[in-house]
This record gives C-alpha cells, sequence and structure tokens, in this order.
C-alpha cells in the first residue's frame, strides 16, 4: 500500500515515491492541510479518499488504523497537565491546623535546643526531641495514607471514564466495527446513524436524508440538512453542507464520511483551550462533608482554646515546656478530631460501589449519580428491549387472503412458513406473504450478517428490523426482492411513526417503487388500496376495519405489529413522482421533506406480529422495587393491548389494567396530567415529548425519577429526569451523554440492581459518618473533661508546680492515624443489610447527617470520655476509683501508666465502636463478621498498638509503659463498654420504632 496522505497539491499529481521518514512527516502535514490549508468542502469526494489513500468501500485496515493512530495520537481534545506527584503529596499538608501544628513543634524543637545548649553539665534531660521527632512522623505517615487514597479514588474515577469512552461505527477491513472513539484516525470511513454523535471532523461521501445538529458549533438552533455534492465556493463553518464536524449529533438519516481531521485538528479542537479552564464541581454529598468538616473544625478549634485556658487558669504556666506541652496538646486535639481524609474516603468509597455496579452491568457515570439512585421512587421504562428480552421473532404475517406462523425464534434465519391449522399454505397467501415480508426488509436498515464463530449471528441496527430480515431469508422473500436497489429514503421517527424508501427495479426499465413499513393503525392511514389475489383493489372501509380488528387480536397476545405497504410509482425518475416539488434546475432539494407526495396512495400488503418475551427476571425485580416504595412505569410506542398485556404478566398494573395513550395525554392540562400520572402506570404510542411530560410530571409530585431511553429524541427526557439511563446496547451515543448511568445490558432488573446498590452505598457512608465523628468527639470529650475535671481524677498533683495533660500530643495523633483510615474505608465496603430494599426512598432533602445520627455521636462520645478517665483514674492516687495498689508509686509514673491506660482504651473504644457503628438501629451480633475488611482493620490496628505500649523506644516516643495482665482486662472491659451502651441506645430506638 502506498503509504502517503499526500499534501493537498498533489491531488492534481501523479504520485511519487518518498523515503520513508519523509512519507511520516508528510502524513502529518496532510492532515493539517486538508483542515487549514485546503478545503475539503471545495474538493470532489473522491479526491478526498485518493489524497487520505483509503478506498471508501472497504475503509482503512486494522493495521493501517493502528499506524495512523501511532502517528496522528489519539482522537481526543488535549487535556490540562497532570498535577506531578510530589505536589499532590505534598498538598496533604495544605491545612492551617497543620500549619499550626508545625510551628507549635518548630518552637518544641526550638525550647529542646535551648535546654540543651544550656543545660548544666551531667544534667538529665532529653536525649532527643522526640516529640517534635513523632509528630513530624506520624504527619508524614499521615500524608501519605492521605495521597495513596486518593490516588486510589483517582484511579478508580479514570476506570470509570474509559468505561463510559463513546464508541462510534467505521468501515475498517470492509466491514462495519464499532470502535472507541479515540481510536478513529485520519482517512477512516464513519457510518453515522439517528442518534450518533459525529466523532470527529469528515468529507460527507453519501448521504440519505442526513440531518445533523450544529448548534453546540455554529450556534444554528435547527438541525442542518446535509448532503455530499462539492461546494461551488467557500462557505462559512455553517453553511458547510458536505462537511461533518466533531461533538455535533444525527438527528436523522444516514450518511458515510472520509475523517479529515481529528483531535486538536477539529474545528472544535480550535475552541479547546475555552473549554480546559472547568473544574470539577464538589456534589452535593461532598459539599455537605465539607460543611460538616469546617463547622466541626470550628467547634473543636474553640475547645482547643478552651482547652488552652482552662490548663492556663486552672493549672498555670509556669515555664515555656508548660506553654509549649499545652499549645500542642491543643493544636493536636484539634488536628485529630478533624477527619481531614473525610473526602477522600468518601471518593474510595462511592467509587468501590461504582465498580461493583459496573461488575452488574450498572455503569454510572458520574460518582454523585451514587446519591441520587438511592433515592429513586419512580422509575419509568421502555419495554421492548428492558423489560422484554429484545429478541425480536416475526412469529404471525397477516395478508388480506389468510394469515400464516414463522417457525424458529431468534436471529438464526432457520424456519418455515406453516399455516395456523397446520394445513398446506395456499399460493395466494403465500404470495402475499412474500409480497409483505418483501416490503418489509426493503423499508429496513438492519442488517443479518454470521459470526466469528459458525452456527452464530450478528445483528447491525434495531432488533425489530433485523427481525423482518431474518422472516424474509427464512421464506426467501430477500430473493425474490434482490433486483430492487434503494435510492431515497424517508427514514423512521418516533413522531411520524413509519418509514419509507423508494428502489428501482432492475428488472422493469429502472422503474421505481415506495415501500413503506410502520404502525399499522397510521401506516393504514396513508393507504387507499389494498393488494389481494395478486391484484391490487381499492381498500373499502371493510377492509380497514378488519386490519384495525386483527391489529387488537394481534396486541391482546402480546404481539408488536408492523404494517407493510407498497406504491408502484411508473417512472424512473424522481423528478417526475406526482406532487415532488424540484427546484430551478429541475433537482430535488431534500425528498425526506417531501413525504406526503411519497407516502400517497399506497397499496397496503399486510402486517406483521413479531413477539417479544418478557424477561424471567424481571417480574422478580418489579416486585423488589415495589417493597422499596419504588413505583414502575411501562412507556413504550407499541399498541396499548400490547403493553397492557406486558404490563399485567410482569406485574406493573393488575391484570384489568388499562394504558394511557399518547393522544390522552395531549388532551390533557397540567392538573389532569400531574393526577393521571399520580395513577396510570402503562403508556402506549407515545412519541418522545410524552416521556418528557410525564417525567416532569413526576417530578412536579416531589419524585425522584429515573427514566430509561435510547432514541435521539429520547434525550431531552434521559437528561431532564433525576436518574437519565441509556441503553447500552440499542442506545445511541447523544442519548448515552445526556444519562447519568449505562445499562450495558439493557435490562431492566440491572436498574433495580442498581438501586439496592446505591441504597447501601448510602447506607455505608451513613455508618463510616457516624464512627468517624463520634470516635473524633470522644477523643474531644475525652481531653476537655480531663482538663476540667483533673483535680478529681488525680491528673493533677496537688504537690507539683505545672501543666499535666490528661493524653500527650502524639498519643493523640497515633489514634487518629490508627483508627481513622483503615476502619472507615473497611466500613465502606460493608455488606448490605437485609433491610435495605424493604423501607422507602430517602428523599434529596434529607441530611447526611440527621437529628438522629448527632445522637449517636455525642451518645457515644461521652461514653467514650467517661470509660477512658474512669480508667486512667484508676491507675492515680487521689482520684475517684483509685486503685491502691499505685500508691507506692511517684505521681509522674502513676501518669505514664494511666495515660498508656486512657490511651490504650480510647482505641479499643473505638474499634469497639466501628463495630456498632455498622447499624443505627440493628444490633452488632447480627452479621457480626460478614465484613472480612472490617475484621482485618481491626487486627491491624491492634498489632499496632502493641507495638507501642511493648517495644521499649516506642515506649519512648509516645509516653508509654508496659501494661500488666490485669490492666488489660481493664482497658478491654472499660472499652467493650462502648458497644454495649450502644446496645443499649439500640433496643430503645427499635421499641420506640415499633410503637
Amino acid at each position: 500500500m502506498d503509504d502517503r496522505i499526500i499534501d493537498p497539491s498533489a491531488l492534481s499529481r501523479e504520485p511519487h515515491v518518498e523515503p520513508e521518514d519523509a512519507k511520516e512527516t508528510q502524513e502529518v502535514k496532510a492532515q493539517q492541510a486538508l483542515l487549514n490549508d485546503v478545503d475539503p468542502s471545495l474538493t470532489d469526494a473522491d479526491q478526498v479518499a485518493q489524497a487520505l489513500n483509503v478506498d471508501p468501500r472497504t475503509g482503512l485496515s486494522s493495521e493501517e488504523a493502528k499506524r495512523r493512530l501511532d502517528k496522528f495520537g489519539p482522537n481526543e481534545l488535549a487535556s490540562a497537565p497532570p498535577v506531578p506527584k510530589w505536589k499532590k503529596f505534598l498538598q496533604q499538608f495544605q491545612d492551617p491546623l497543620v500549619y499550626l501544628l508545625l510551628a507549635a513543634t518548630a518552637i518544641s524543637l526550638v525550647a529542646w535546643i535551648i535546654e540543651k545548649v544550656n543545660a548544666a553539665p551531667g544534667a538529665e534531660g532529653e536525649a532527643l526531641p522526640f516529640d517534635s521527632i513523632v509528630i513530624v512522623l506520624i504527619l508524614i505517615v499521615n500524608a501519605i495514607l492521605g495521597y495513596m487514597q486518593e490516588a486510589k479514588a483517582e484511579e478508580a474515577v479514570n476506570a470509570l471514564s474509559e468505561m463510559t469512552a463513546p464508541t462510534s461505527n467505521v468501515l475498517r477491513n470492509g466491514r462495519v466495527e464499532r470502535i472507541n472513539t479515540t481510536d478513529i484516525v485520519p482517512g477512516d470511513i464513519l457510518v453515522l446513524g439517528e442518534g450518533d454523535t459525529v466523532p470527529a471532523d469528515g468529507r460527507l461521501l453519501a448521504a440519505a436524508s442526513l440531518r445533523i445538529a450544529e448548534a453546540s458549533l455554529t450556534g444554528e438552533s435547527v438541525p442542518v440538512g446535509k448532503k455530499p455534492a462539492t461546494l461551488d465556493s467557500a462557505k462559512a463553518l455553517g453553511d458547510r453542507a458536505n462537511m461533518v464536524f466533531n461533538g455535533t449529533s444525527v438527528t436523522q438519516g444516514t450518511g458515510r464520511a472520509i475523517v479529515t481531521g481529528t483531535g486538536m485538528n477539529t474545528q472544535v479542537g480550535k475552541i479547546a483551550d475555552l473549554l480546559q479552564s472547568t473544574e470539577d464541581e464538589a456534589t452535593p454529598l461532598q459539599k455537605e462533608m465539607n460543611h460538616v468538616s469546617k463547622i466541626l473544625g470550628i467547634a473543636v478549634c474553640i475547645i482547643a482554646v478552651v482547652v488552652l485556658l482552662a490548663l492556663a487558669v486552672l493549672e498555670g504556666f509556669h515555664s515555656v515546656h508548660d506553654v509549649i506541652d499545652s499549645l500542642l496538646l491543643a493544636v493536636s486535639l484539634a488536628v485529630a478530631a478533624v477527619p481531614e481524609g473525610l473526602a477522600a474516603i468518601l471518593t474510595v468509597v462511592l467509587a468501590l460501589g461504582v465498580q461493583r455496579m459496573a461488575a452488574h452491568h450498572a455503569i454510572v457515570k458520574k460518582l454523585h449519580s451514587v446519591e441520587t439512585l438511592g433515592s429513586a421512587s419512580v422509575i419509568c421504562s421502555d419495554k421492548t428491549g428492558t423489560l422484554t428480552r429484545n429478541e425480536m421473532t416475526v412469529e404471525r404475517v397477516v395478508v388480506p387472503s389468510g394469515e400464516v406462523e414463522l417457525t424458529g425464534t431468534g436471529y438464526a434465519p432457520e424456519g418455515d412458513m406453516v399455516s395456523i391449522d397446520g394445513s398446506a399454505v395456499p399460493e395466494n397467501i403465500a404470495n402475499e406473504v412474500l409480497a409483505t415480508l418483501g416490503a418489509g426488509t426493503l423499508a429496513n436498515d438492519g442488517e443479518l450478517r454470521e459470526g466469528e464463530k459458525p452456527g452464530t449471528w450478528e445483528i447491525v441496527g434495531d432488533p425489530t428490523e433485523v427481525s423482518l430480515v431474518v422472516a424474509a431469508r427464512k421464506t426467501h422473500a430477500d430473493k425474490k426482492f434482490a433486483h430492487f436497489d434503494r435510492v431515497a429514503e424517508i427514514p423512521f421517527t418516533s413522531e411520524r411513526k413509519r418509514m419509507s424508501v423508494i428502489a428501482r427495479n432492475a428488472t422493469d426499465a429502472g422503474k421505481l417503487t415506495v415501500f413503506a413499513k410502520g404502525a399499522p393503525d397510521v401506516l393504514l392511514s396513508y393507504c387507499d388500496r389494498i393488494y389481494v389475489n395478486g391484484a391490487i383493489r381499492k381498500l373499502t372501509e371493510g377492509d380497514r376495519q378488519d386490519i384495525l380488528d386483527t391489529v387488537e387480536r394481534l396486541s391482546r397476545e402480546a404481539y408488536r405489529t408492523l404494517g407493510e405497504a407498497f406504491r408502484p410509482l411508473e417512472t424512473d425518475s424522481l423528478a417526475q413522482i406526482p406532487g415532488i416539488r424540484t427546484n430551478s434546475a429541475g433537482d430535488i432539494s431534500d425528498i425526506s421533506e417531501q413525504a406526503e407526495a411519497i407516502e400517497a396512495h399506497l397499496v397496503w400488503c399486510g402486517m406483521v406480529g413479531i413477539i417479544d418475551p418478557p424477561r424471567t427476571e424481571v417480574r422478580d425485580a418489579v416486585a423488589e422495587a415495589h417493597r422499596a416504595g419504588i413505583r414502575t412505569v411501562m412507556i413504550t410506542g407499541d399498541h396499548p393491548l400490547t403493553a397492557a398485556r406486558i404490563a399485567s404478566d410482569l406485574g406493573i398494573i393488575a391484570k384489568d389494567g388499562k394504558a394511557l395513550t399518547g393522544d390522552e395525554l395531549d388532551a390533557m392540562d397540567e392538573a389532569q396530567l400531574d393526577k393521571a400520572t399520580s395513577e396510570v402506570s402503562v403508556y402506549a404510542r407515545v412519541a418522545p415529548e410524552h416521556k418528557l411530560k410525564i417525567v416532569e410530571s413526576l417530578q412536579r409530585q416531589g419524585n425522584i425519577a429515573a427514566m430509561t431511553g435510547d432514541g435521539v429524541n429520547d434525550a431531552p427526557a434521559v437528561k431532564s429526569a433525576d436518574i437519565g439511563v441509556a441503553m447500552g446496547i440499542t442506545g445511541t451515543e447523544v442519548t448515552k451523554q445526556s444519562a447519568k448511568m449505562i445499562l450495558a445490558d439493557d435490562n431492566f432488573s440491572t436498574i433495580v440492581a442498581a438501586v439496592r446498590e446505591g441504597r447501601g452505598i448510602f447506607d455505608n457512608i451513613r455508618k463510616f459518618l457516624r464512627y468517624l465523628l463520634s470516635s473524633n468527639v470522644g477523643e474531644v470529650f475525652t481531653v476537655f473533661f480531663g482538663v476540667v475535671f483533673a483535680g478529681w481524677l488525680g491528673i493533677k498533683n496537688p504537690e507539683s508546680v505545672g501543666v499535666t495533660v490528661p493524653l500527650l500530643a502524639t498519643q493523640l495523633l497515633w489514634i487518629n492515624l490508627l483508627t481513622d483510615a483503615a476502619p472507615a474505608l473497611a466500613m465502606g465496603v460493608d455488606p448490605m443489610t437485609e433491610d435495605v430494599m424493604n423501607r422507602k426512598p430517602r428523599k434529596l432533602t434529607d441530611r447526611v447527617i440527621d437529628g438522629a445520627m448527632w445522637g449517636d455521636i455525642i451518645y457515644i462520645g461521652i461514653i467514650m470520655a467517661i470509660v477512658t478517665l474512669i480508667g486512667m483514674d484508676m491507675h492515680l492516687t487521689g482520684g475517684l476509683f483509685t486503685d491502691r495498689s499505685v500508691d507506692a508509686m511517684g505521681h509522674d509514673a502513676q501518669m505514664v501508666e494511666a495515660r498508656t491506660m486512657g490511651f490504650t482504651i480510647l482505641v479499643f473504644a473505638q474499634l469497639f465502636n466501628a463495630i456498632a457503628s455498622r447499624s443505627h438501629l440493628q444490633s452488632a451480633f447480627v452479621g457480626l463478621f460478614s465484613n472480612k475488611w472490617l475484621w482485618g482493620a481491626i487486627g491491624l490496628s491492634i498489632v499496632l498498638q502493641l507495638l507501642v505500649i511493648y517495644v521499649p523506644f516506642l515506649n519512648t516516643a509516645f509516653g508509654t509503659t508496659p501494661l500488666p495482665p490485669m490492666a488489660w482486662l481493664e482497658c478491654i472491659g472499660l472499652a467493650f463498654f462502648v458497644l454495649v451502651a450502644s446496645e443499649i441506645r439500640k433496643i430503645f430506638l427499635r421499641m420506640r420504632a415499633k410503637k
């Protein structure tokens, strides 16, 4: 293959051989030239293809595409450079409280140096500034943990972006393939269809009724018609009718285009620098957490100042050491009590939950959507493919002379035409069936092809259309109509509910025929003739009523019906079709806008009954949603009887339930509509604008609505819904971009599973918030009460002069390091409780930390402080519960042992609190060992705490002493009381809830 993507000036020259390095340089320049130096809209499409060295009939080969990807890079806009890792690490220290602690540590270090320099010879003193060293080390370890948490969260978010990466259809290796949009290269042949987002700039090769919305680029509010004809002069961007541009969307029709620009070398790439300044907005949950952290920080700082003043007033500062020790205690208390890692833990927990959802085919595009998922109160779902299997099979064909059944299921073109009663099919009926299926397969954009494995089949396009292709192959109707070639198309839209093509008959002097398919009641209104026994006659009112009665009968039997019709035009020229408008040159401007001329006087030939059985798992999912207080609403374009039958089979409505139609919705005012949507759960024969009406009505009533969609016209309703859900298999790129969640398997049950997971994630967020805040409040109360009641507890020695702090700064920071990160993260992956889908949805206005939780937090914090101070008091002379065996020890030795007791009790109390915090009401002993990660975190914390108590150099660093066995019984017994107190509170709360 000639590798050159030549300089556009070479379009008029003979090719010549270039050295390999010159070729590569020229390739890169060629893309720039096609976008900048030469306007592809002024160049013939074939010449553009030649310049880009690609055959429009087969596209690029995989090897050539890979080589061009290496040369030109991915098809994406340049992003802001990533923040260096070292800068991310230093950002962990960007906290005013940390600055204050480092300042206090520096003062302590200076005081130690001065004391060391001025110490008398032989005087005892600290060999090293242990306080300063330990505080700095703990801050560094904390920063490392924070950095690792943020890195994990960032990694999860990046993985999420890859899962929701857009894809596009291109022609490669002679067949249509769906690839990641970032892999598109110059020279690729784009295959565009309704609902696609245009992935790159390109020159049109072919177009059929193609219209593209370019408002995002040009500001043009109306979709622009596109044609491949070469322009006669340079035009403004919005008038280049033969060009398609990156980021715009196809609203109608189909087309093929050759890529002329990717990435930053597209029109949108020129303004990409304007898009890079946007910042990620904090989610509602993150905003609330930041607010809580801020309020808690202010409250703790006030308490720290009060502690500092209390020490000054009650004990007095008699030396520089007193001031430094008190300052370090107050600042360390503030640092330890504020959960600065809350945002990172929150992100990690949300990201892990989103990954679990993705493993179950629910791809949530934004982390904050998880918050909304757990609050869903209504799920509005399409029928086809979501509530049903989307395994469309034409099972019945009804023609004017009779009815037949087609055997075989699925997409394998294997089966026969048989009569309903089992007798031989009469020839006249067989001919009418072939005419019906022939019309259906010509007015069709679906494609059936053999899979890579023998005996397997792949479908391209809409499953309903492919079912007609399969039926035609079963009966060989496709071969009978193989001599027709499509020359024009009026595409299907949700509003029209029909599709028509004009095909040329190669065996009849090239004469044209219209073939149409659509909703039977809609298509029938355009028919005035009928095909019976090989002849065309006038359609009577009796014929019309018989057809409509058959539609109702098939609908009651849960068949989806499609009518087929045709119209011989008796001409070989589109311009000579009666009623067609042409311009002064005799050309047709846009045939898709002249449906009234094309689709008039159609000949009815028959209808098909398509079966799409309900998914077996959906009935259970609907029942589960009902138990959870979530209402299921079915919205479909099918016949009302078909919709009602499927809905009753799935338990959405009662057996005698009715469906409301789009026409009935149009006749209602806002009040009537709100009343109807509050009562009716099935809507049939609806257009996309009805979906938007329904979701807005449900939202006005205070519902949190989920809405599914797949077509381009569904995008407004999907975007307006609180939880927009796009179909991953059948959904268009436009709808996927509008959605907050994508169903990889197009299954309704996946939505319910995602709601269940969303509730579980939110429960876990509340669990670790309850744990973190109650534990930190326990630390604050311990220090505060320890200072205020120091005299009664024996902490203050009446005979000594100076300040005696209840716990050391290093001990508080160690507790923060030990118990905040690992247990909180482990609680974020706690298994869901059994009642997660047995309660009503929470309102989005409900606070994450409500009054009941604040009650838990303060109650546990007070209990934690009481048991800690009792443990300390037992090892101090002059306290309330003094163990007399300590009388023989001096007060300084007593304080070291008492602090070790208080230090250890506080650690174990927080670990017991982790177990208790797993539920607000349910006993901690239910599913006690179900979270292996939590027990792993508890085990790790215990081991580290033992090291601090029994390793000699850590004794010096943390001011601890080894504890005897009896002291351990006291520590664990007192700490265990936190769990006991929590269980007692839960018993009373459960009793009150029952009442």
